[in-house]
């Protein structure tokens, strides 16, 4: 079982990769896992990406696409793998097409303005962690966190300026990828608009669907 889960920037797109990992064992292939650990072992490989990352970029197709070939090659992958946050370009869909044949791409479809709410409401604590949102979860005390004490802060990339330029540059990198994996029949869209175990549910029922297909 091979999956790959696309998903906005605040849509709950790494909760779901985490649920439908366990869900059916298979490793959860995060790109951005790989990349921070391939740089904090110092491989050969970490060594190239960390010069990208150092300038803000998350390095050419080709580093990126060995990175999850290395990954995918590990025994516990043998049964299949999730893969969250590749691939992230034509080149590298491209590149993956040629590695494996994916069985379905679960696309997590939500109002950007919907998940501009999300994100721009987030509260965190700087202390503890403990996060809330000013509409849907919010702390007893306004701007107090209930668990430590500490003054809760709206982090920078929850503005509603970042959110909304993070999700313009997902919608022009992902659209061609959409696209890309319509035409093979590929795509499974998915309602992000409900709560995150009716999402869970629509992906499961895609995924058991998929053991049933001749």
């Amino acid at each position: 079982m091979k999956l790959v889960i696309f998903g906005p920037p605040s849509a709950g797109k790494g909760t779901q990769a985490q649920k439908l990992s366990q869900k059916y064992g298979i490793p959860q292939v995060s790109t951005g896992d790989l990349l921070r650990k391939a740089v904090a072992e110092k491989t050969p490989l970490g060594l190239k990406v960390k010069s990208y990352l150092d300038q803000g970029r998350l390095g050419p197709d080709d580093l990126i696409v060995k990175l999850i070939q290395e990954r995918v090659s590990k025994p516990d992958c043998k049964k299949g793998y999730l893969l969250d946050g590749f691939p992230r370009t034509i080149g590298q869909a491209k590149e993956l097409d040629k590695m494996t044949e994916v069985d379905v791409v679960l696309n997590i479809v939500v109002d950007f303005d919907v998940l501009v709410e999300r994100a721009v409401g987030r509260r965190s604590c700087p202390k503890c962690g403990a996060v809330y949102h000013i509409k849907f979860n919010p702390p007893a005390n306004k701007d107090t966190c209930e668990k430590c004490g500490s003054r809760l802060v709206q982090r920078d990339d929850d503005k509603e300026e970042t959110v909304r330029n993070r999700l313009k540059v997902y919608r022009e990198q992902t659209a061609p990828l959409v696209e890309h994996y319509r035409k093979k029949g590929k795509i499974a869209d998915i309602d992000g608009s409900k709560g995150i175990d009716a999402v869970f549910e629509q992906m499961v029922k895609v995924v058991d669907g998929l053991s049933r297909s001749p």
